[in-house]
C-alpha cells in the first residue's frame, strides 16, 4: 500500500508525516507506520535546522497567528453522506442536540480511527466536530451513560423504522447472522454457541438485515450467543412486518434452512430464496437423483461468462410444492476438490509429525489437529507416533457432491434471477467483515448488556455511512485506487484552520482531494 501524507498539529503548529498503511494480522485491521517530514512551510514540509533564515522568520511569524488547526476533510464526507440518507434527522427527532452531537462523534470515530470509548475525546479534539459542537462532553463516564441510554431505550428499533420508512426498503432483503465475541463475564446475552470466527469465548449473536436495492444494512437484532441461526427466522419476520416492510424477497443461506422455516415462509406468503441444508435423507435422495442428469446440456447455461448448470425441482412439504433448483458449477467444484485434498495432505501430514507424551490422550490429540476433518482419516497409535491414511470412499463420497448445491425460492423467479440474488449475499458478508475488521467492534469490550446494545447501535450507524460511501467509490470507480481507509487518510490533509484573531478559514485543496471530492459528486 502506498504512503500518504498528512499534517499533525502540535502546540499549533502544524507538522508534515508521511503516513505509511501496512496490514495488522493480529489487529486483522490497517495500521500505519509515521515518519516526521517537517514543519509546514506554504503546504510544503520543511526541516528547520536547514532552513534559510528568511523561511525560519516567515514560519515564524506565520504559525503565531495560527491557534488551532482540525481534520475537516474526512469528516466532511461522512457529515454528508449522513445528511444524504437523513441519518442526522432521524436522530434529531429521538435525541436531544447534544446526545445527536455525541453519536455522530462515536459513529464517524469507528470509521475515520477505531479507537477505546476512553480515547474518542483526544480524537474529537482535532477534528471539525470541535468546532461545531463545542458544548459536548465525550468523557468515559458520558460516553457510558449515553450507551447505556440508548441500549435500555426503544431507540435503536425507532430510529430503525424511521429509516425503513425513509428509504423505501421494501424490495429484496438479505439475512444473515454473526457472531460477537467478549471476554466480558457481566453480559448477560454472553453464551456459548457456534462461533463463526473460530474463538472459544462466549459470544453475542448479531443478525443484519441489507436492503439490496439501497445497498445499505437497515435492520439489527441481537440474540443470545447460544441461539441457533435456524431459530431466530420467525422473529425476524415478525420485526419486518412490524417495521411495515411487505413484499420482499427474503435472501437466506443454508443456516436458515430448516422444514419449519420453509412452513412458515410458505405459510405467509413470503417470497423467499434460501439454499438447502442436506442433512434430510429426502434431500439428499433429491439431489442423488437430480445429479444422474444435471450435466446433460438441455440445463446447461451461462453465469458471468462461466459455464453453469441448473435443473428445475420440486419438493413437498405438507402437501405443498417448494419450487427450487440444482446447481452445478464446474469451476466451483475444482476449486472445491484442491481445497479439501489441500487441507487433508495438511493434515496428515501434522498428525505424522506428533510425537505423543506418556500422559496424553490419543483421541483428544487426534482430534485437535483434525480439526473437523476426523472422518476422512483411518489412524491408530504405533509407539508415540500416529500412523494415519486418508480414506478413500469417504473422500469420493464427499466429492461427488462438490459443486453441486439446491437454491429452494418461492416468487417468479427463473435460475438466473435466484443465483444472481443469492450470489448478492456477498454484500452482507462484506458488511459483517467491516464491522468485526474496520469499525473495530470486536472483542467487545463493554462490561453491561445495556452499554453493550447502546455500543452495537453506534457500531451499525457508522456501518451504514461507511457501506454508502463503498457504493458511492464503486459508482465512481475509484475503489481500484482507494480503500476507505487510505481515501478517508488522503483527505484528514484537508484542514480547518483557527486564527488567534477569530478567523476560521479551510487549507487549499490538493489535486487528489479534488478529483475525490468530484468524484463522489460532493463540493467542500
Amino acid at each position: 500500500m502506498k504512503p500518504t501524507r498528512r499534517i499533525k498539529v502540535k502546540n499549533g503548529i502544524e507538522y508534515w508525516y508521511e503516513e505509511t498503511p501496512y496490514y495488522d494480522k493480529e489487529k486483522k485491521q490497517i495500521r500505519h507506520k509515521s515518519k516526521y517530514l517537517g514543519r509546514n512551510v506554504d503546504g510544503q514540509p520543511v526541516r528547520m535546522r536547514s532552513a534559510p533564515d528568511e523561511v525560519k522568520e516567515k514560519t515564524k511569524k506565520k504559525t503565531a497567528s495560527v491557534k488551532s488547526s482540525f481534520d475537516y476533510g474526512s469528516i466532511f464526507v461522512l457529515q454528508s453522506i449522513m445528511e444524504e440518507l437523513n441519518l442526522d434527522h432521524y436522530l434529531e427527532a429521538l435525541l436531544s442536540p447534544s446526545e445527536v452531537s455525541m453519536i455522530r462523534a462515536l459513529a464517524f470515530n469507528r470509521i475515520i480511527r477505531p479507537t477505546a470509548m476512553k480515547n474518542v475525546d483526544s480524537w474529537y479534539e482535532g477534528t471539525s466536530l470541535a468546532l461545531e459542537s463545542p458544548q459536548i462532553n465525550l468523557t468515559s463516564q458520558r460516553v457510558s451513560e449515553l450507551l447505556c441510554r440508548l441500549g435500555e431505550s426503544n431507540i435503536p428499533d425507532r430510529f430503525m423504522s424511521q429509516l425503513i420508512e425513509g428509504t423505501g426498503t421494501k424490495n429484496t432483503l438479505i439475512y444473515d447472522i454473526t457472531s460477537l465475541s467478549s471476554y466480558s463475564q457481566l453480559i448477560n446475552l454472553l453464551e456459548y454457541g457456534y462461533n463463526r470466527d473460530g474463538e472459544s469465548l462466549p459470544q453475542i449473536n448479531l443478525s443484519l438485515i441489507l436492503d439490496k436495492d439501497k445497498g445499505i444494512p437497515v435492520m439489527y437484532d441481537i440474540f443470545p450467543g447460544s441461539i441457533s441461526d435456524v431459530s431466530t427466522l420467525s422473529g425476524t419476520l415478525k420485526k419486518i412486518k412490524a417495521h411495515g416492510i411487505q413484499n420482499y424477497v427474503a435472501v437466506m443461506d443454508r443456516g436458515f434452512f430448516s422444514l419449519s422455516n420453509l412452513r412458515e415462509l410458505m405459510g405467509n406468503n413470503i417470497s423467499f430464496i434460501m439454499a438447502a441444508k442436506l442433512q434430510l435423507n429426502d434431500l439428499k435422495h433429491l439431489l442423488t437423483e437430480a445429479q444422474k442428469d444435471i450435466d446433460d446440456v438441455k440445463y446447461l447455461h451461462k453465469f458471468n461468462k462461466d459455464p453453469i448448470f441448473a435443473k428445475p425441482i420440486t419438493y413437498n412439504i405438507d402437501s405443498v410444492e417448494v419450487h427450487g433448483f440444482v446447481y452445478y458449477d464446474p469451476k466451483l467444484e475444482q476449486t472445491e476438490k484442491q481445497t479439501l485434498l489441500s487441507r487433508l495432505y495438511d493434515i496428515r501430514e501434522e498428525l505424522l509429525k506428533v510425537r505423543l507424551r506418556k500422559d496424553s490422550n490419543p483421541y483428544v490429540v487426534f482430534k485437535e489437529k483434525a480439526q473437523g476433518f476426523g472422518n476422512f482419516f483411518d489412524w491408530h497409535v504405533i509407539d508415540n507416533r500416529f500412523d494415519v491414511a486418508i480414506k478413500q470412499n469417504a473422500v469420493a463420497q464427499r466429492m461427488n457432491r462438490m459443486g453441486k448445491y439446491i437454491l429452494f425460492y418461492s416468487g417468479d423467479f427463473d435460475w438466473m434471477k435466484c443465483l444472481s440474488l443469492y450470489r448478492e449475499r456477498d454484500e452482507i458478508e462484506k458488511s459483517f467483515k467491516a464491522l468485526k475488521n474496520e469499525i473495530d467492534i470486536l472483542p467487545l469490550n463493554t462490561h453491561s448488556e445495556k452499554t453493550t446494545r447502546g455500543f452495537i447501535f453506534i457500531a451499525f450507524l457508522s456501518l451504514i455511512i461507511r457501506t454508502r460511501l463503498i457504493n458511492m467509490m464503486r459508482d465512481a470507480e475509484i475503489l481500484d485506487k482507494y480503500s476507505v481507509e487510505l481515501l478517508l487518510l488522503q483527505l484528514e490533509k484537508l484542514r480547518k484552520i483557527t486564527l488567534a484573531d477569530g478567523q476560521i478559514f479551510v487549507t487549499e485543496m490538493t489535486k487528489k482531494q479534488r478529483e475525490i471530492l468530484q468524484a463522489l459528486n460532493m463540493c467542500a
